[in-house]
């Protein structure tokens, strides 16, 4: 992981250069070489994490003869192949330096045979030409601003600010018409974008040429998302096999490096995958909220990293956890993108934790990517149902977004998933399935890539992403609509593709999205009061905003927050978040905040070491739970719109209702102390006379206790008199 700047002339225009700036704002990428080559023509800046041949692989490279340069981030994973193929000696060990070759040899087709993650930028001086590339993914990033007499370039946006000529203001229509920020139930398959007018985003899969004499762009896309080929022929079996063998080439590549590679353990099966099948077993890192307790992702986290025999690592976030606005700037900053949210702000702090107590590990596994393209939303979309629901519910969307210009037509979606008018639509079964696979790829360019690059960037570590592989996408397309029941239902293909490596408590873990589920709300209300800290200092912020009085309604935003203010466990809570993100980077574009490396972020988070690793869930309760103040002489009671409830026939389950909605199911057998805990409160009596009621102590229910106050599922009432 490294980062790039650099400023090129057109059509022969002499000016002052902004790469030095630059570089000092992506500093944070590189820690390990600072290097600027400056020229008439092109200017290269370079910063460098060294992960392949530490000591001889710094950039820029060049051929001997001093045509061409090259500056690379990423890795060339198969570059000994195709080095040996080329049958030109290199002169470092940098992975990298093969691109060079292959663009002398291949021209624009230089990357057809490559595997790896990648944003190179080659300066071919006999031609005058620029080339920019990146891989097909977009994983590694890269930017430009061009006006008529320079363009300037960088891995991130706030670099080309550097530049005095370079615009700093929102694509406002295009940010709040953004399906990634609505979350409109429709597909959007448009390009990834930068955000910010003016300011482009060099596509995934694809070299740009730029003849240096006028500016003109030529766009060579060298890799096509693949359309859905299948093979009629092949077994479930048959896939199931070229899927693990895919895999397991993919985890190799990624194990390519001179240093240690940690891991990013969640729950699920997805990181757990990569660890299992790593080259050394990793040393693993995972996040730990209240949330992330309640959900069971960290108990989770803990089976898979005992199973594997891993060096675990818990990284907590306490309740009373609530960012100060000036981390969430620095934080904003560094992201980059109005989507700057919960999961980003939690990953890039686990990355805090690593840079400080691990700083051997430079680079990461993580397991993103699974989900997108394996049947890993499949449950969440079929809302409680089955492969037919969750058809069905995809269907629909495709119909909502073919329908977009058509708008008079969309009311004849609320009678079924296919309207029923002859109109031109999504296609069969695994045509509709191609669509989603294509949205979800927008969001891997355009939300998981971005922000798993800057959370690891900012501490100057590396995010290696092995489900992100063009061969593991080939296999999912050529299954046939027959097998697609089957294998794309719940990541089955993946699952299978595990049995004998994985156990089965492993293998069949259902999906945990990171915070979400049933303790979402301890996420909610850490944003809200967020949001709320020092007078609403970041909304107003956001709101005083150059521009932002002339596209949001600023007070209708401020009834919004007062809204969340009021209901902190309310999933608006996120909505909110984006517009005061978007304000917050439009203040920070026109401030010019400092470089990253200059920008303080306080101590990182703690790790909590467990006790008993085979037993860890009362102690996460106590590590990251909140714990309230219990006077045991105070009435404790239901909620006012909480309902305790026995079904007829039945003395062993509690359903506890919520509005009138059953929210929680509490079984005798599961957890026999707190059932009876329940069974026992009348909205009369204390904590002390319900627990001598019941006959439990206050210890044994005490987590569970907690959970409910905070959830304000029951609450505390003093004693009349």
């Amino acid at each position: 992981m490294c980062g790039l700047a650099g400023q090129a002339a057109l059509g022969g225009w002499r000016g002052p250069s902004s790469v030095g700036r630059m570089l000092r704002l992506v500093a944070h990428r590189g820690p390990d070489e600072y290097v600027e080559l400056p020229g008439d023509e092109v200017s290269l800046g370079f910063v460098r994490l060294s992960l392949v041949d530490p000591d001889g692989g710094g950039q820029p490279l060049s051929l001997p003869d001093g045509s061409l340069h090259l500056i690379a981030n990423g890795e060339i994973y198969n570059h000994q192949e195709l080095a040996r193929k080329l049958g030109v000696p290199m002169r470092t060990g940098s992975d990298c330096e093969v691109l060079l070759h292959l663009y002398r040899e291949r021209g624009e087709r230089f990357l057809d045979d490559v595997r790896g993650m990648f944003a190179a930028v080659l300066y071919d001086s006999r031609n005058h030409r620029l080339i920019f590339a990146r891989d097909r993914f977009g994983i590694k990033p890269l930017f430009y601003h061009r006006n008529d007499h320079r363009m300037v370039f960088s891995s991130e946006i706030k670099a080309l600010f550097a530049d005095p000529e370079t615009p700093r203001t929102l694509d406002w229509e295009r940010c709040l018409s953004d399906q990634a920020v609505t979350s409109a139930p429709a597909f959007d398959v448009s390009p990834a974008h930068a955000w910010f007018q003016d300011i482009q985003l060099v596509p995934a899969g694809c070299v740009l040429t730029v003849d240096l004499s006028d500016g003109a762009i030529d766009t060579h896309r060298y890799w096509e998302f693949p359309s859905w080929q299948p093979d009629e022929d092949e077994t479930a079996d048959g896939l199931v096999a070229r899927y693990r063998d895919a895999l397991l080439g993919s985890v190799d590549d990624c194990g390519m490096a001179d240093v240690e590679i940690g891991l990013l353990l969640s729950g699920g099966i997805d990181s757990a995958a990569v660890g299992r099948l790593a080259r050394v077993a990793p040393r693993s890192f995972t996040a730990m909220n209240a949330s992330i307790v309640v959900n069971g992702d960290a108990e989770g986290a803990s089976l898979i990293a005992r199973t594997l025999g891993l060096d675990h690592h818990l990284v907590t976030f306490p309740a009373d956890l609530v960012p100060a606005p000036d981390a969430w700037r620095r934080h904003l900053w560094l992201q980059e993108t109005p989507l700057a949210g919960p999961e980003t702000y939690f990953k890039s702090e686990l990355y805090r934790y690593v840079a400080a107590a691990a700083p051997e590990v430079k680079a990461m596994y993580l397991g993103g990517g699974a989900d997108e393209f394996n049947g890993g939303y499949s449950r969440i979309l079929a809302q409680g149902g089955g492969w037919p629901e969750f058809l069905a519910n995809v269907t629909q969307m495709a119909w909502r977004t073919e329908l977009a210009d058509r708008p008079a037509l969309l009311p004849w979606l609320d009678y079924g998933s296919v309207p029923p008018i002859r109109t031109t639509g999504p296609g069969d079964e695994l045509a509709v399935l191609e669509f989603f696979h294509r949205w979800k790829y927008r969001d891997v360019t355009l939300y998981n890539c971005w922000h798993e690059d800057r959370s690891a960037a900012g501490s100057g570590i590396e995010a290696r992403v092995p489900f992100l592989d063009a061969r593991l996408l080939d296999v999912v397309s050529a299954i046939p609509a027959k097998l697609a029941p089957e294998l794309l239902w719940d990541k089955q293909i993946l699952r299978r593709a595990l049995i004998g490596l994985l156990p089965p408590e492993i293998l069949d873990r259902p999906k945990t999205p990171f915070f979400y589920g049933d303790g979402v709300g301890h996420t909610y209300r850490m944003l809200t009061r967020m949001l709320l800290r020092d007078d609403a200092a970041l909304v107003e912020e956001a709101l005083a905003a150059r521009g932002v009085a002339e596209v949001l309604d600023v007070g209708h935003v401020r009834r919004l927050v007062a809204e969340v203010a009021a209901a902190p466990r309310s999933y608006l809570v996120e909505f909110v978040l984006r517009l005061v993100n978007l304000g917050l980077l439009q203040a920070m574009a026109d401030a010019a905040p400092p470089a990253l490396v200059d920008w303080p972020a306080g101590p990182p988070p703690r790790r909590h070491q467990l006790a008993d690793p085979a037993a860890p869930a009362v102690e996460f309760d106590h590590a990251v739970m909140p714990a309230w103040a219990l006077d045991p002489a105070r009435i404790i009671a239901p909620a006012e719109n909480v309902l305790l409830v026995l079904p007829a026939g039945d003395d062993q389950t509690c359903l506890v209702t919520v509005d009138a909605t059953i929210e929680y199911v509490v079984d005798a057998d599961a957890d026999p102390a707190w059932f009876r805990f329940l069974l026992a409160l009348d909205g009369a009596r204390t904590i002390e006379q319900v627990s001598d009621a019941c006959g439990v102590a206050l210890a044994e229910v005490r987590p569970a206790l907690d959970r409910a106050l905070d959830e304000g599922i029951l609450e505390l009432v003093d004693v009349a008199g």
